[in-house]
């Protein structure tokens, strides 16, 4: 029998790689995107003759349960959520609707319209926040410093909760930053990378950037998806942490992203006061041991290969709409 899939969020960056990644396994896979006048599916709009789009709201149980009841998934991917960790300090009541109780509304559907589906959670490094260890693994306290970091330790905990409580094969996975080309622009890698390809061709000058000091760990997030999989083939569920392993700062990721381009970020780039966070989040890194030992998951894209890529990426974009005279942002 062909599985069947739902992800949330299928139309972000995370959702279109997984599309494309369980469409290959030869699923059948259900994408719910929330009602819009103007649908943003940019990022699967190379997939939307093999999906079923299907419109619902984590905000609306009553819409989660009739999508439940009509398509049946055996797995459900929770990717959607408020997502970007600035907006959150600007929208936190949305963010925790959204980020934390939108999980316990799907969560509680699925409990009730099918407890064998296997439900996987997009939990997030962001929880660690001001970190009790360095690496980070599955047993570090969690120490959130946005409200999109608190938010997201809501919804792994009710993750748990559920799995403990009702028997449910529930499943999350604690993700370090992952990028692509697919990365929304207001995300600091895909920020430095389009607006370095602006630099060189001589659309912009300068670029306004907050800490340069923070360390992150950077993976391609065509390689984490296959994680959210593997955490669903398991016999029993179990929270991961998916991450490299390796620390890059802020100022490494210029270096690389305007050297590939041949510019020095220095004579560019400037620390803005707006883009500093309330609190910080200063070194995030990840101790992926357990995925690597139980699932047999390995990064495959380097943070060099990785930004290389995005940087080809956003010149080719900018290139394109100067030959059509769009309008560049």
């Amino acid at each position: 029998m062909t599985k069947k899939a739902l992800i949330t969020g299928i139309t972000g960056q995370d959702g279109s790689y997984l599309a494309e990644f369980l469409l290959d396994k030869g699923y059948e896979v259900v994408g719910m995107v929330r009602r819009a006048s103007t649908p943003h599916l940019q990022r699967i709009d190379h997939l939307l003759d093999r999906l079923t789009i299907v419109q619902g709201d984590l905000l609306d149980q009553v819409s989660l349960l009739a999508i439940l009841r009509e398509h049946r998934p055996q797995e459900v991917y929770n990717l959607a959520s408020q997502s970007f960790v600035p907006t959150s300090w600007a929208q936190p009541v949305l963010t925790g609707e959204f980020t934390g109780l939108g999980v316990t509304r799907m969560l509680d559907a699925i409990r009730m319209i099918d407890p064998e589906i296997r439900f996987y959670q997009a939990s997030s490094s962001e929880m660690f926040g001001k970190v009790r260890e360095v690496p980070q693994k599955e047993t570090t306290p969690f120490y959130p410093r946005s409200p999109y970091g608190v938010a997201k330790v809501y919804g792994h905990w009710i993750t748990v909760n559920y799995r403990e409580s009702y028997g449910l094969f529930a499943a999350s996975g604690i993700l370090f930053n992952h990028e692509s080309p697919r990365r929304g622009l207001e995300f600091v890698t895909r920020k430095v990378t389009y607006n370095a390809a602006k630099i060189k061709l001589g659309l912009a000058d300068r670029l306004a950037m907050g800490n340069l000091d923070a360390l992150r760990d950077w993976g391609y997030a065509g390689d984490y998806v296959e994680a959210m999989w593997l955490m669903l083939q398991q016999d029993e569920p179990e929270d991961y942490v998916i991450a490299t392993g390796i620390r890059h700062s802020v100022r490494e990721l210029l270096e690389c992203a305007f050297g590939f381009f041949g510019l020095d970020y220095r004579d560019h780039v400037y620390v803005d006061p707006q883009f500093l966070r309330p609190a910080d989040v200063i070194d995030l890194v990840g101790d992926a041991s357990k995925a690597r030992r139980k699932l047999g998951w390995e990064p495959k894209v380097t943070f060099e290969e990785l930004i290389r890529m995005m940087a080809e990426h956003d010149d080719e974009l900018l290139r394109a709409k100067i030959r059509v005279g769009e309008k560049i942002a």
